[in-house]
């Protein structure tokens, strides 16, 4: 097969493995950085040059688009939809997964667990935001954010009137969320792969720090899944359309909650913690879709 891999690097740990994975399985791999790509929109005939080389003879594309080139990432993915070819992440689905809160309200309709959640307009009337994920402390994450970038925990009702108010004042979007003590600063990220759940890995936020992400400093463990848990992450990633993704969620007393559904999840940290060949169970994946 002819696989092409829409990433902005070659030396990314992911990209280098999905490289390798497909290689050792005989097919033919390339990465194109998606922001080398022109769109050739016409009347049934979409086409795709990339550096001045029109891109024919594709089977697969398996999209690795950072947060920052969403738009345009999507666009080229979009394309290749257009030109009939399977790729391991749809372009609505990547647009779905880079939008919080329109990720959480698909979640909340799917039926899946979620730490209780408020949006508002920039609401001035922050005592009642904050009373309806029943009071401090609580998160604050800015909607925009990645990797831990962008979440306050307040730990006080003024600490998060206070950050509240900055972030409106700015004019920046923020969710507001509960804060689920039990977690005890630890969170859970499974990759699920053609709704099978092909790794699993327990991350702990360092010493003071309530976030969980290892570009952070937090560490990683093996951990077995429940099977409430394994559930939930399954159905995320249904509820989303997704063929790949990182589902983060968090042990509470109500079950599994789901944090974040990632489209493009790092493979380094869970194929060192689980000893998994995730990037071979991607390939294999695109094998059984053709």
């Amino acid at each position: 097969m002819n696989i092409k891999i829409l990433s902005r690097s070659t030396n990314l740990y992911s990209t280098n493995a999905l490289i390798q994975a497909a290689v050792k399985r005989k097919h033919n791999v390339q990465v194109i950085d998606p922001l080398s790509c022109d769109i050739v929109i016409e009347k049934q005939k979409p086409e795709i040059y990339y550096r001045g080389k029109k891109l024919d003879h594709v089977d697969a594309v398996i999209p690795r688009i950072g947060s920052s080139n969403t738009f345009y990432g999507t666009a080229v993915v979009r394309q290749f939809e257009l030109m009939n070819v399977f790729t391991t992440l749809k372009s609505q689905a990547l647009l779905q997964s880079r939008d919080k809160l329109r990720s959480l309200q698909i979640l909340s309709k799917a039926g899946l667990g979620l730490p209780k959640t408020v949006f508002t307009n920039y609401s001035k009337d922050t005592s009642e935001v904050i009373s309806h994920v029943g009071g401090a402390p609580l998160i604050i994450k800015l909607l925009e954010g990645t990797q831990g970038l962008g979440v306050v925990l307040a730990e006080t009702k003024t600490a998060a009137e206070s950050v509240l108010d900055a972030f409106n004042g700015l004019q920046a979007r923020v969710i507001v969320q509960e804060y689920i003590k039990e977690a005890k600063g630890a969170d859970i990220r499974v990759l699920v792969v053609d709704d099978r759940v092909v790794g699993a890995m327990k991350r702990q936020g360092k010493e003071g720090d309530f976030r969980s992400n290892l570009h952070r400093g937090g560490t990683a463990s093996t951990i077995t899944l429940s099977k409430e848990e394994e559930q939930a992450a399954i159905e995320a990633a249904k509820a989303l359309k997704m063929g790949v993704a990182g589902v983060d969620l968090l042990q509470s007393k109500r079950g599994p909650l789901i944090l974040e559904v990632n489209s493009s999840p790092g493979l380094e940290g869970i194929e060192n913690v689980t000893q998994k060949d995730i990037a071979k169970t991607i390939i294999r994946y695109i094998e059984r879709s053709l």
